[in-house]
């Protein structure tokens, strides 16, 4: 089980300070797509050439174009391309194509897929590296979460890798980690909190004890 840390909400020199504050404690760092679209590519180079044991995962979220697209964060030295579940299925197989070619890997984003179960089981065919289950901000702040999301999606993946993301916090990632997914994904529940090290570094503990 990896941990990984999104930054969505902050400039280059933030994402900087703030993974510097946590880098010990956390596998991915996440290139938030309000980053990518204020500072482009640009912003996952600059981290990668910083933090160069970190994976960088670059949070496109693409819906088309998406072998260019793949290609192009490849060339930023992204190792994770982000592209969404409710894409068109050539947009995907050609999405892991190259992703293959460039030997990088691809995320799957399930946000606003409806039916998750039988979407993850296509996905799963088409050779994706993550699936994803992700409440987004805006349903956050009704209250919504993906718990139930990764039960469903565990039930029929067999061969993708499972990621949560979306409202983890240290208080619900027992919650979380109970169901095992490959990858935990915290954004704010790290971010926003006082003393971040101590977070990340209590939040990698309890998922190394699984």
């Amino acid at each position: 089980m990896k941990l990984q840390l999104a930054l969505d909400l902050v400039n280059i020199p933030e994402a900087k300070e703030l993974i510097k504050e946590v880098e010990n404690h956390i596998d991915i760092v996440e290139i938030g797509t309000p980053i990518i679209k204020i500072e482009g590519l640009n912003a996952v180079k600059e981290i990668k050439e910083a933090f160069p044991d970190l994976e960088v995962l670059a949070d496109l979220k693409t819906m088309d174009a998406a072998a260019y697209e793949v290609l192009k964060a490849s060339e930023a030295k992204a190792d994770i391309v982000t592209i969404l579940g409710v894409a068109e299925d050539e947009s995907i197989k050609g999405a892991v194509e190259e992703a293959k070619k460039q030997g990088k890997q691809v995320l799957v984003d399930l946000i606003a897929v409806k039916d998750i179960e039988a979407r993850a089981q296509e996905l799963d065919a088409f050779g994706v590296d993550y699936i994803c289950v992700h409440t987004g901000y805006d349903l956050q702040a009704v209250g919504k979460n993906s718990f139930e999301d990764l039960t469903k999606i565990k039930k029929v993946v067999k061969n993708a890798k499972t990621a949560i993301a979306g409202g983890i916090k240290l208080d619900t990632l027992p919650e979380v980690i109970k169901q095992q997914p490959d990858l935990v994904i915290v954004g704010g529940g790290i971010a926003n909190q006082e003393d971040k090290q101590a977070v990340a570094a209590k939040m990698q503990e309890m998922i190394k004890q699984g």
